[in-house]
């Protein structure tokens, strides 16, 4: 995988920007995000066949809204804006944007005109989705009509200067032929080419781990997941026994879920794994504290101390100054504002939950893909397919699906529910057709009926989401009876608990853990 003569994609704030950069690599070709602001010289250094300018919650007439070196409509490579961006180009060259009489979100009609390779073969109409609270009144000098809805001036072009823009998303699932619409662009018009897969990526990133480490030694945090597998087995084909991989029982695992980690990822992957029980000093740090972002920093800190002491430990074999970490683009674009103005959602606890101090220098192979594409890798490198289709368990683990203090009988509570939970979507077919299916322990009680006694027991939440990298999710349609089983048998066989709830919100509005 090339990262030359692939596409770039300026990231003004908008929270699909990862989504461009996803459906882009689903054409097979390298794409790049960068923050709206980076020089022509970071740009170039890419050698794009073109650049994407994203979506942005921003007017071009905010303050401080966000803006890139105009020459990026020069650079003699094609430029396609989404959103903001055909808001930004129309206002840079001289058009003319201003709030909208009647803003646009969701589905609209696109009327196609004038002819354009951005929308080839296509039929005159489409259904598109919208975003947008500014519209482009007056294009710029150059620049013709493509396409419109009933509100609003949908698409244009500078066939000249090969600026194309379009008003809504084809990125999301809800634009009619969006694919097709970024195939046109990508492939059609910058003649991208499609050289990004699986076996190139790992080459390629196995030759920059060796650069990166040299002839040092690297720790790697193993979480027993297939983000933190598939980065350790990329490091180890890289490194080979200078790796050394580390779990640790925080304190907030699964039930059973030391034990049986260890042993898959020994007897399945082949590698070797310290095991480190420091459950204690976890909760130790854990007592008292409610605010998730609390939970997740001090984790976080304390993973990192265990990881130093591991450290020292294993010093008579040579110093260690890496860390290894199986951190994916969700956790990095919900974690902290890297590329563009993005807004902060939670700190992931491998990234805005690091301390400020420290002590290893990180290896972070996975860091710009996404779950599917983790996956695909990881069956790439010959990883089981049971550890593959693992859902996603967050690195806080249990401590952000307890609400409140974290505390023995919540620990036990919650273990019991969250594998009855498993089991029956497991049971029922469902598991790999899910994306996450876990329990939530709620800091209410309420009261109940049990053997003709009045009960006041714990309430526990069931959550089970559909999506395809986290970035947005929805809530499972199950069986009925596939909901009635996991009530009946949390009640039945989880001590002290009266009342199960199912959590129908999807993300956005909510996010996929409760904290």
């Amino acid at each position: 995988m090339s990262e030359q003569g692939g596409i770039v994609v300026l990231d003004f704030g908008g929270q699909y920007t990862q989504l461009i950069a996803r459906r882009i690599r689903e054409q097979r070709v390298f794409s790049a995000i960068l923050p709206c602001n980076a020089p022509l010289a970071r740009i170039r250094k890419y050698e794009p066949a073109g650049i994407v300018l994203s979506g942005g919650p921003c007017s071009v007439y905010d303050p401080g809204a966000p803006s890139c070196d105009p020459a990026v409509l020069s650079l003699g490579v094609p430029v396609l804006g989404i959103c903001y961006g055909l808001q930004w180009i129309a206002h840079t060259l001289g058009g003319r944007v201003q709030p909208a009489e009647r803003r646009e979100y969701g589905p609209a009609d696109l009327e196609l005109r004038n002819g354009s390779p951005l929308f080839a073969g296509f039929p005159k109409r489409l259904k598109i989705w919208m975003s947008h609270g500014d519209n482009v009144l007056e294009l710029p000098q150059g620049f013709h009509l493509t396409g419109a809805t009933g509100n609003s001036l949908s698409a244009a072009e500078d066939s000249a200067r090969r600026i194309f823009a379009v008003q809504f998303h084809p990125e999301v699932r809800h634009t009619e032929r969006g694919d097709e619409i970024l195939r046109n662009f990508v492939v059609g018009i910058c003649g991208a080419r499609p050289d990004w897969s699986g076996a190139s990526f790992i080459a390629e990133t196995v030759e920059a781990i060796r650069k990166q480490v040299g002839q040092e030694r690297a720790l790697c945090a193993l979480s027993g997941g297939v983000d933190s597998a598939v980065a350790a087995a990329l490091v180890h084909r890289a490194i080979g026994d200078r790796l050394t991989n580390v779990f640790v029982d925080n304190g907030v695992l699964r039930k059973d879920e030391f034990q049986e980690t260890i042993a898959l990822l020994e007897q399945r992957v082949g590698l070797k794994v310290i095991g480190v029980d420091a459950a204690e000093r976890f909760l130790a740090r854990l007592k008292g504290i409610t605010d998730p972002e609390e939970k997740r920093k001090r984790i976080g800190a304390e993973f990192i101390a265990v990881f130093a002491d591991q450290a020292r430990k294993l010093a008579d074999l040579g110093s260690i100054r890496f860390l290894v970490q199986g951190t994916l683009y969700p956790d990095v674009i919900e974690s902290v504002a890297v590329r563009g103005p993005s807004a902060t959602i939670k700190s992931h606890h491998n990234v805005g939950g690091l301390p400020a101090d420290l002590p290893f220098e990180l290896v972070e192979p996975l860091r710009e893909l996404f779950k599917d594409e983790v996956r695909s890798i990881g069956l790439e490198l010959g990883l089981p397919e049971e550890l593959l289709t693992k859902h996603p368990f967050p690195g806080p683990g249990l401590a952000v699906r307890i609400l409140g203090e974290v505390e023995p009988e919540g620990l036990r509570t919650i273990r019991d529910a969250d594998k009855i939970v498993v089991e029956e979507i497991r049971r029922a077919g469902l598991y790999e057709k899910t994306w996450q299916a876990f329990a939530v322990l709620l800091p209410v009680h309420s009261v109940g009926v049990m053997g003709d006694e009045r009960t006041y027991g714990k309430a526990i939440a069931v959550r089970v989401v559909e999506s395809e990298d986290a970035m947005t999710a929805d809530w499972a349609r199950l069986p009925a009876e596939v909901l009635e089983r996991i009530s009946t048998r949390i009640v039945n066989e989880v001590p002290g608990v009266n009342r199960v709830v199912y959590d129908i919100s999807s993300k956005p509005p909510s996010t996929i853990e409760w904290e």
